[in-house]
């Protein structure tokens, strides 16, 4: 079959999101062939170009987020009409829309989901008949369309308090994330061509295929790893309470048509699954699919016996707030005092100047808490907590950062689904871990888990485990088997080929291949009678050909078999 592999800031860029295990699929899949759909985020991500590509993509076609071109379009009045008018729609479906008390996701009420959907498939049929939207996303129209909305009878409080400058940031903040409406990509021998649009995230991501869906009906995955709606949440702090009420707004609708419109959706874990059936994903669609991380590097030291100090704690990760480093000085202050001659790795790299920052505050804690225990000269370095990187003569790769102590730590407040956490299992090493993100998930029992931001309860597991080495060896057994059957990169393969096959098996034909002179081939893709029933949408998807006779636009919808995987055809 055909995918259309949609990512935001990834593959096939050098770096990135999901851009690992995105590759890992694609080399994975090798009998499929893959249509690669990228936006991009930066001007350095460009610059840093691609991924050397397996012979199984056979195109990509990229987008820049990050900056606007002004196409030149300028929309004649009938065009500027149905501007205002879908536009407008938006807005008030942003300013209507309910929040939770907490600024959770908005209400899914079908009046308010038809109004957004509505809008949002309005203004891209303009922006495919007239030429793009871009300038138009940008104009004093759309700005005084969003503040009718605001100042309208029923529009939410935040909404009413909005004032210009707070105006122009939304307005701004929408043009960037509708601008994969504006794109080439929605022809025939574009995302119109493929069998499956799989998008490797929500939001600006799943754009294209909600587009293709609408135009072609293709069937549409979504896969989320980490939801981009919580992310948005957790964006932007200090804005002012209008602009983070009406994005919230925005992209909570965006994640409930996303969802409403999928064939299946894939959360990595089941925190972000919560976080989806709360903004209005089906529990019949889910299907919890895990990361796929590459065992191999970290088998020799899975394999081995403990071979490192019994007394040493290790903690491996990017430096930075979230991950608390300052409650773990504070609990390894408890340890030191049950076990005087334990010590602490901490091996990382800050992330950016915030991190920077962190790591520098950490090592002054450090010294205050941990004063060098020898005099003279020659004290420094004596200090119970090292801060270390990975690539250094004593730690040259990740397996030998984890395997160089008894136990590995991990005290985030903040956590998605934790890769560190997961290395530190292939390695066959204890953890203790603070309960954040998917983290109870992912240990499943095989490992200790307190409650984040308490250095009390960190420090009396990390002494249990330092005191108690059958016990460490039982846990680090456990939690290598454990990952090596969930986390694999093998299983994540295996999982997204069965699913394709479903969905491609539950949906109905959608297009027509046409021969060399412009005939349709009835039989190029395998088909079945189409039998109406819970596994097919009520309206039959518009088969499409360009240049092919009149008839083949009312032909029978028929529900496409896929080809059996020995095959390797789509």
């Amino acid at each position: 079959m055909r995918i259309g592999l949609l990512t935001e800031g990834g593959y096939p860029y050098v770096s990135g999101d999901a851009r690992l295990w995105c590759d890992r699929l694609v080399r994975g899949l090798g009998r499929h062939e893959f249509d690669v759909y990228a936006l991009s985020r930066s001007e350095r991500q460009e610059d840093e170009g691609w991924v050397p590509l397996p012979p199984q993509v056979s195109r990509v076609r990229t987008a820049p987020m990050w900056t606007s071109e002004d196409d030149g379009v300028v929309y004649g009045r009938r065009a500027r009409r149905r501007f205002a008018e879908h536009y407008g729609a938006l807005a008030t479906a942003l300013c209507t829309t309910r929040s939770g008390d907490s600024g959770g996701p908005a209400d899914g009420s079908d009046a308010q989901a038809d109004r957004f959907a509505s809008a949002l498939y309005g203004l891209a049929e303009l922006a495919r008949e007239e030429g793009g939207l871009e300038r138009a996303l940008r104009s004093e129209t759309a700005v005084r369309a969003l503040e009718r909305a605001c100042r309208a009878p029923g529009a939410r409080r935040p909404a009413r308090e909005a004032r210009v400058p707070e105006l122009l940031a939304v307005t701004a903040h929408l043009a960037r994330a509708l601008r994969p409406l504006s794109l080439d990509w929605y022809e025939d021998d574009g995302l119109g061509a493929v069998d499956l649009c799989h998008a490797a995230s929500g939001g600006s991501a799943a754009l294209p295929g909600l587009l293709a869906r609408h135009y072609f009906g293709v069937p549409l995955l979504v896969t989320e790893y980490g939801v981009q709606l919580r992310t948005h949440y957790l964006t932007a702090p200090d804005a002012a309470p209008a602009v983070r009420s009406l994005i919230a707004a925005f992209h909570g609708a965006l994640a409930a048509e996303t969802y409403r419109r999928a064939a299946l959706i894939t959360p990595g874990n089941a925190h972000a699954r919560r976080w989806q059936e709360r903004c209005g994903a089906d529990r019949d669609k889910l299907r919890t699919v895990y990361p796929g991380m590459d065992a191999g590097p970290f088998a020799d030291v899975g394999e081995a016996p403990e071979s490192a100090d019994s007394g040493t704690l290790v903690w491996v990760g990017r430096v930075e707030p979230a991950k608390d480093l300052v409650s773990l000085l504070h609990a390894f202050a408890e340890i030191r005092k049950e076990e005087p001659g334990t010590r602490l790795r901490i091996i990382g790299t800050p992330a950016g100047p915030e991190g920077t920052a962190y790591l520098a505050h950490c090592r002054g804690l450090a010294a205050q808490l941990f004063p060098d225990e020898a005099d003279g000269p020659h004290a420094v370095g004596r200090n119970p907590v090292s801060f270390e990187e990975i690539g250094g003569p004593e730690l040259p790769s990740a397996a030998d950062a984890y395997g160089s102590g008894a136990v590995v730590v991990l005290s985030s407040v903040v956590e998605g689904f934790p890769v560190g956490l997961v290395e530190a299992m292939f390695c066959g090493r204890a953890t203790v871990s603070t309960d954040a993100g998917a983290v109870v998930e992912v240990i499943g029992g095989t490992g200790l888990v307190v409650p984040p931001r308490n250095p009390r309860a960190l420090a009396e597991a990390c002494v249990s485990l330092l005191r108690d080495p059958e016990r460490r060896a039982r846990l680090g057994a456990a939690a290598r088997a454990r990952a090596l059957e969930l986390f694999t990169v093998e299983q994540n393969i295996a999982a997204f080929h069965g699913i394709y096959l479903e969905i491609l098996s539950r949906s109905p034909v959608h297009r027509v291949v046409l021969d060399d002179s412009g005939d349709p081939l009835p039989f190029a893709a395998p088909a079945e009678a189409h039998v109406p029933g819970r596994w097919t949408d009520p309206a039959p998807a518009r088969a499409v050909a360009r240049g092919g006779p009149g008839w083949a636009a009312d032909a029978p919808v028929r529900a496409s078999v896929p080809v059996p995987a020995t095959e390797g055809a789509r």
